[in-house]
């Protein structure tokens, strides 16, 4: 939400500097989150003077010359050199003097230096309109009709208006500070200083217009109802103070009533409607409801189908408005209006928010009645907008105000006890400066004693309905700053031990996943009870049975997901989609003699090619590096480090691992057994893991822990190990971990062999070690040492030949 300080000049006192107010009001709750300066036109016209041309010869060295002389309010002339075909003696123009920088609109800004051109000297420039940014034309010099003396500014006679703006990041809470006048409110109670709103003036009717009557039909949803017919309007451009004002919130204008509107909204809070009044039908307006599927048209040209829950302003033929959030195409303000109804509401929060989510809609107007408005504030609004369509439109009151507000909206009354104020503060406040703070804040104090008292707040305050309310009140004006901590902090409350956020885990999982490639699978919990008894692997008396099963193909529940996931792989093969990888996390279920239970899994799939043929390289199957590898990536993410590794050659992998912590097994992975594949009619290689989930999130540590780069440069040795093909690379590593101690960073396999020049039965690895001190650069005779130990512990624990 910006906040001009120029506006808000206009309500309350200020000398601050824009820093300063931001300060006060970003300690009292309103964050600043930026401070800009505005100017309407850019540059802000500095250097650019108005001039009197006194003379006007032609160039001697160029036909499309001048050379003039222009009184800029010095003491003597300045020789200018022009190129415009329409300059001439005795005009009033525009000049930038020498050092002037120019913002043109379009182009790239330059400066005005003294120049030669074709031999006389030019001291600086006659400009026209797109020569300094105010307008587009170049067809010649600007030629101005103005009494100002020469040398006058020129940001005086264009007007230039400069500003600043606060960019404030409000919080939903604070709808009565959606306006220059809730921060002007907040101010006057910061700062102690009384603000001037604009007098009320009464709407006298002036002639006679289409005659209007309104009809609510909801009260609920529509507390409040005003308008009032303005006609003889003259729509056209709004005056150059109201169009710096809605450019300085990043607003364009548009016309002089739709810009007060605008204006009314960002400076008082309080959204208004125009209709154009003649295109009311039978002039009769109905706030209600339309039915569900009804077409609407609004202002962007979009036909929208209601929900039948919005509210609408409607005419005798149907929808104008969707009221609150946006108008409709047919009956908004045109150049041709003369004569409009003006609409000020106070509508429901809930009806609005509602109908503007449904439409995926966010206006100015939405926002603030979304989080709520001043129900007080519609009727002196509308007198606002219609003073200013007066002065500034030629507008003219043609109906009595309508003002329906059939069961006015009552101030809020909180009892507060000064104990619960010091509680809950921190410290204790005088009663003189509570009362003081509530009555600065328009909050009224009543039926004082010496334990508390009565608050009345009005509507508008939307947040201050309870106690605790009005203590955060009475503490932001305070200041958060002047609460001293005590020497022994304490608390009324112990909150509970933060419990891991399981969904925010699994959505952290599935946005890696998808970001690798993967698309994510959900599959029917319901199965065909032949996959367990064909499986090999489960055990049918498990089965979970449905008993009102509608098929016998799904009959029972799942007690793995590698089913429901080879369907899928099926279903896409079939479809010549045979380059597949994907993830499931899916819940399974078992009958036990205990009971029912159920679990929380993770499935990855992989079938096809891992990349696509190309003139680069050829097709590249998936292998279980590739499995592995993605499985290592989701333990690294959950930081939950393997305890240790089997192969596994049984149901329903031909070949795999099992993966374990301690006794118990976090998941298995590998390639699934053509058998399997055959019951789900998968006509190619699989590769299959699933993971316990419920293991995996609760042994799951949270984020890395990350430290500084050491400064210390890395070893590489590298080392070639003949062993038995009996042990795995696991027990290698076990062993180079244990030998390395807190040298050995990293451990990784380059190459491995076996063939016939090495003995059968045996393997070689090719290993490279990374060795690092954190404190210490490494000398020759440490890192020797270190290979020396690990050599020995290859030698004794797995039986290996070092080759050289």
């Amino acid at each position: 939400m910006k906040i001009s300080i120029n506006r808000l000049k206009q309500y309350i006192s200020l000398t601050e500097t824009p820093e300063e107010i931001a300060a006060l009001l970003t300690r009292s709750g309103l964050e600043v989150e930026a401070v800009e300066e505005f100017i309407s036109v850019p540059g802000g016209l500095e250097g650019i003077v108005i001039g009197e041309v006194l003379t006007c010869e032609k160039h001697p060295d160029a036909d499309k010359l001048s050379i003039t002389t222009v009184d800029i309010g010095l003491e003597t002339p300045s020789q200018i050199v022009c190129g415009a075909s329409n300059v001439a003696a005795g005009q009033k123009v525009v000049v930038a003097t020498v050092g002037a920088k120019l913002y043109p609109t379009n182009g790239e800004p330059f400066e005005i230096k003294k120049a030669k051109i074709r031999g006389q000297a030019s001291e600086g420039m006659i400009c026209a309109e797109d020569e300094i940014g105010i307008g587009t034309s170049h067809a010649g010099i600007m030629v101005l009709d103005t009494n100002l003396p020469n040398g006058t500014p020129a940001k005086e006679y264009f007007e230039v208006s400069q500003d600043y703006v606060l960019e404030i990041g409000l919080t939903p809470n604070r709808a009565d500070a959606a306006s220059h006048l809730g921060v002007a409110r907040d101010l006057k109670a910061l700062l102690q200083r009384p603000i001037c709103l604009p007098s009320e003036k009464d709407l006298t009717k002036e002639v006679t217009g289409p005659s209007i009557s309104v009809e609510v039909q909801d009260a609920k949803d529509c507390p409040r109802y005003a308008g009032v017919v303005v006609t003889d309007l003259k729509v056209g451009p709004s005056p150059q103070w109201l169009q710096n004002f809605l450019r300085s919130l990043g607003l364009e204008p548009i016309n002089n009533v739709v810009d007060i509107t605008n204006f009314i909204l960002h400076d008082l809070g309080q959204p208004l409607h125009a209709f154009d009044a003649d295109k009311i039908t039978n002039g009769k307006i109905i706030v209600g409801k339309l039915p569900k599927g009804s077409s609407f048209v609004t202002l962007d040209e979009k036909e929208r189908k209601l929900s039948g829950e919005e509210l609408m302003i409607c005419d005798s033929d149907g929808g104008m408005c969707i009221a609150g959030i946006f108008g409709g195409k047919g009956s908004g303000v045109s150049d041709q209006t003369t004569s409009i109804f003006l609409e000020s509401a106070y509508f429901s929060p809930d009806v609005i928010r509602k109908g503007s989510q449904f439409h995926g809609l966010k206006t100015d107007a939405s926002f603030r009645f979304e989080r709520g408005t001043d129900p007080n504030m519609p009727v002196y609004a509308l007198k606002r907008a219609v003073a200013l369509l007066q002065e500034i439109a030629g507008g003219k009151v043609a109906s009595e105000l309508i003002d329906v507000y059939p069961n006015p909206v009552q101030d809020f009354v909180v009892e507060v006890e000064y104990a619960h104020v010091n509680r809950l503060i921190g410290k204790k406040i005088e009663p003189k400066e509570v009362t003081s703070i509530l009555e600065s804040l328009d909050i009224r104090v009543t039926n004082e004693t010496d334990k508390g008292f009565t608050a009345i707040v009005k509507p508008y305050r939307v947040d201050v309905t309870r106690e605790a309310d009005i203590i955060e009140e009475i503490l932001r004006i305070h200041g958060f700053h002047q609460v001293e901590l005590s020497e022994k902090l304490s608390t009324d409350f112990l909150a509970d031990h933060p419990m891991k956020d399981l969904n925010k885990l699994q959505y952290r999982l599935t946005e890696m996943l998808a970001g690798l490639g993967y698309f994510e699978l959900i599959t029917n919990s319901l199965t065909k009870p032949q996959y367990a008894e064909k499986s090999g692997f489960l055990d049918p008396s498990q089965n979970v049975e449905i008993y009102n099963k509608l098929s016998e193909d799904l009959g029972v529940m799942r007690q793995t997901l590698l089913f429901s996931g080879l369907e899928v792989m099926s279903h896409n093969i079939n479809r010549k989609q045979s380059d597949l990888r994907a993830f499931e996390f899916g819940t399974v279920y078992h009958k036990s003699e205990s009971g029912y239970k159920e679990g929380k899994r993770l499935a990855i799939f992989h079938s096809g090619n891992r990349s696509a043929e190309s003139w680069i390289e050829s097709a590249k199957p998936f292998s279980f590096a590739d499995l592995f590898s993605t499985v290592e990536r989701i333990l690294e993410r959950l930081n939950v480090e393997v305890g240790s590794m089997e192969v596994v050659e049984s149901a329903p992998f031909a070949y795999g691992l099992v993966l374990k912590l301690g006794e118990k097994e976090i998941g298995r992975l590998g390639l699934v057994d053509e058998k399997l594949l055959k019951l789900a009619e998968v006509r190619q290689d699989v590769w299959y893991a699933e993971l316990d989930w419920d293991l995996l999130t609760k042994k799951a540590s949270g984020l890395k822990k990350y430290q500084e780069i050491s400064k210390f440069p890395e070893v590489r040795r590298d080392l070639s190990l003949v062993i038995d093909k009996s042990v795995t690379y696991d027990q290698v590593k076990s062993v180079a971990e244990k030998a390395g101690g807190k040298l050995l960073r990293r451990i990784g396999v380059f190459d491995v062999y076996q063939g016939d020049k090495i003995d059968s039965g045996k393997k070689a690895y090719a290993l490279s070690f990374i060795l690092q001190d954190q404190e210490n650069t490494l000398t020759d005779k440490v890192i020797e040492k270190t290979m020396s130990k690990l050599i020995e512990a290859f030698q004794q624990q797995v039986g290996a030949v070092i080759r050289s």
